[in-house]
C-alpha cells in the first residue's frame, strides 16, 4: 500500500510543568483548564507520547503505526537507511514563564552507551520574548571539569554561564554538550533529535510538587559537558526581507524560515520527510491528494514521497527536513 500524497497534522500533548505559562493556549488557539503549560509536542515519537494523526484518512492512527505501514514513503530512503523505523526528530512549542533549569544533553555516543537513545543537538528559534528576556547558552569563561563540579557543589555554577538578549526572531544552535538554559520570558519553537535524555545541573533550588529539592545530575553531565569557549553562541537573526533563509544545518537536521505571501511551490528530493512548523499567519499545504490548513502555533507533515507541494497564504515558517 502506498501512503497518499498529503499532509499530516498531529494532536499536540501539552505537558503541564513547574515553570510552565498560560501563552502556549492563547498562541495555538485551544480552549483547556490546563495549567502551566510549558511545552507542545507537536511531532514525537517519544515513548508514552508519541504522536496521533489528527484528522483525514489516517486520523487515529500514531506516527510508529504510519512508519510501521509506509516505512520510506513516509520517512524517505536516507532517513530510513539511517534511523530505521525510528522517526528521528521532536519537534516543541516552549513557554517558560520561569527560568528553566540550567542543563546539557549527552551526544549520540554517549547516549547510547548510558541510555540506548540519541543524544540531543537541538535548536531555538524565539517567537516571542518580554522585555530583558535571557537565553543562557556556553560558558563565558574557561573552567575544567573539577572546577565545574566544585562550582556546583558550591552553589556558584551560573556565575559561568554565557548570557545573551533574547528577541522575536534570534535563532540559538545548541549541539549536544552545550551547556543551556531558557530565560523567563521566552516563547519559542524548538527542533531537536528524538531523545528525552537530559542531564540537570542546578535548578534555582526549587521544589517539586512534594516538596523535595528537583534531581539533579551532576556527575553524568560531568563528561557530557563541551567546556571549551566559542566566539558566538547566538545565529544572526535573518533579515525579514529575505523569503528563503537557512537558519541551522547539522548532521540531525537542516531548518529554514520561509515568508509566504501568495503562493509558493517547493520541490523536494525525496530523501527526507519535510516538517512545517507555521509561526506567523495561516498558510494552506496542497499537495495532490489532499490538503491542510495551519494557524500560527500549528504543525504538519509532508511525507517524503510528496515530491512537490504548495504553500498558500500570508505566512512565516519554519520548514525542517534530514
Amino acid at each position: 500500500m502506498e501512503i497518499k500524497n498529503q499532509p499530516l497534522s498531529f494532536l499536540p500533548y501539552l505537558k503541564s510543568v513547574i515553570w510552565g505559562g498560560e501563552k502556549i493556549k492563547v498562541y495555538k488557539g485551544i480552549n483547556t483548564d490546563q495549567e502551566k503549560i510549558g511545552e507542545s509536542w507537536e511531532i514525537s515519537a517519544v515513548p508514552g507520547h508519541v504522536s496521533v494523526v489528527e484528522e483525514g484518512l489516517y486520523k487515529g492512527m500514531s506516527l510508529n503505526d504510519l512508519i510501521d505501514e509506509f516505512g520510506s514513503q513516509l520517512l524517505g530512503e536516507s532517513v530510513t537507511k539511517k534511523y530505521g523505523k525510528n522517526f528521528p526528530l521532536l519537534i516543541k512549542f516552549i513557554d517558560a514563564a520561569d527560568n528553566l533549569s540550567v542543563q546539557v544533553h549527552p551526544d549520540d555516543q554517549l547516549a547510547r552507551k548510558r541510555h540506548n537513545s540519541l543524544g540531543k543537538t537541538e535548536m531555538w528559534y524565539i517567537i516571542d520574548a518580554e522585555p530583558d528576556a535571557k537565553i543562557f547558552s556556553g560558558l563565558n569563561r574557561e573552567i575544567t571539569p573539577e572546577e565545574y563540579k566544585k562550582r556546583v557543589e558550591e552553589g556558584t555554577f551560573a556565575e559561568t554561564l554565557a548570557e545573551h538578549s533574547s528577541n522575536p526572531g534570534d535563532v540559538f544552535f545548541l549541539p549536544a554538550g552545550r551547556i543551556h538554559a531558557i530565560g523567563a520570558g521566552n516563547l519559542l519553537a524548538e527542533i531537536q533529535e528524538n531523545s528525552d535524555v537530559t542531564y540537570r545541573i542546578y535548578d534555582y533550588d526549587r521544589r517539586d510538587a512534594n516538596g523535595n529539592p528537583r534531581e539533579l545530575h551532576t556527575d553524568l553531565a560531568k563528561d557530557a559537558i563541551d567546556y571549551k569557549v566559542y566566539d558566538n553562541y547566538k545565529e544572526e537573526a535573518p533579515s525579514e526581507s529575505e523569503k528563503e533563509v537557512t537558519l541551522a544545518e547539522c548532521e540531525h537536521f537542516v531548518t529554514k524560515r520561509l515568508i509566504i505571501d501568495g503562493n509558493k511551490t517547493i520541490v523536494t528530493d525525496g530523501h527526507s520527510f519535510e516538517i512545517l512548523i507555521c509561526l506567523e499567519g495561516n498558510v494552506k499545504i496542497i499537495c495532490s491528494e489532499g490538503s491542510t490548513h495551519l494557524n500560527a502555533g500549528h504543525s504538519a507533515l509532508i511525507p517524503a514521497k510528496v515530491k512537490q507541494f504548495t504553500l498558500e497564504g500570508k505566512a512565516k515558517l519554519l520548514s525542517t527536513h534530514l
